[in-house]
């Protein structure tokens, strides 16, 4: 029988001790995520320069109906109040870029004026908003032509 050399009990637990220790290093944390420079960051998409064209007052031919274009904010919002000669809730207005002349939305949803429009286009040569009024208790449409207020 071949000579075996026993081991031990304590050779044994310090052989094990430093293998564990060796094998069990706390893995190191990955680096933090670094911020992303401003620089690298898309910006947010700005608003149409014809769109600077649509801000006034704007007063309708046939009446004291008025169109307050505050601001053309980015992505064609309209921030927009709509006076019949008081105030009627706008609740939703934008500007969009099909075809060479900025157009303007608005919707209308206020006591006798529920789910009312304006689809308007603005003419450079004449300064006007002009398009249809959709009269929506009635069903009908008008065609309507704003003009700019001093």
């Amino acid at each position: 029988m071949p000579n075996v050399r026993s081991i031990s009990p304590l050779s044994l637990a310090s052989c094990l001790t430093a293998v564990f220790l060796t094998g069990c290093e706390k893995p190191k944390p990955p680096p933090p995520a670094s911020e992303p420079s401003s620089a690298s960051q898309p910006a947010p998409p700005s608003a149409n320069p014809s769109f600077a064209r649509l801000k006034g007052k704007w007063q309708r031919a046939d009446g004291d109906y008025v169109l307050h274009i505050r601001d053309v904010l980015p992505g064609g919002r309209i921030d927009a109040a709509y006076l019949n000669p008081n105030p009627i809730h706008v609740s939703k207005a934008e500007a969009s870029a099909n075809g060479p002349n900025p157009k303007v939305f608005v919707e209308l949803n206020d006591v006798n004026y529920p789910g009312c429009t304006y689809a308007l286009t603005y003419n450079p040569a004449t300064d006007q908003l002009a398009g249809i009024y959709f009269q929506a208790s009635m069903g009908q449409r008008f065609e309507v032509v704003f003009q700019r207020l001093p």
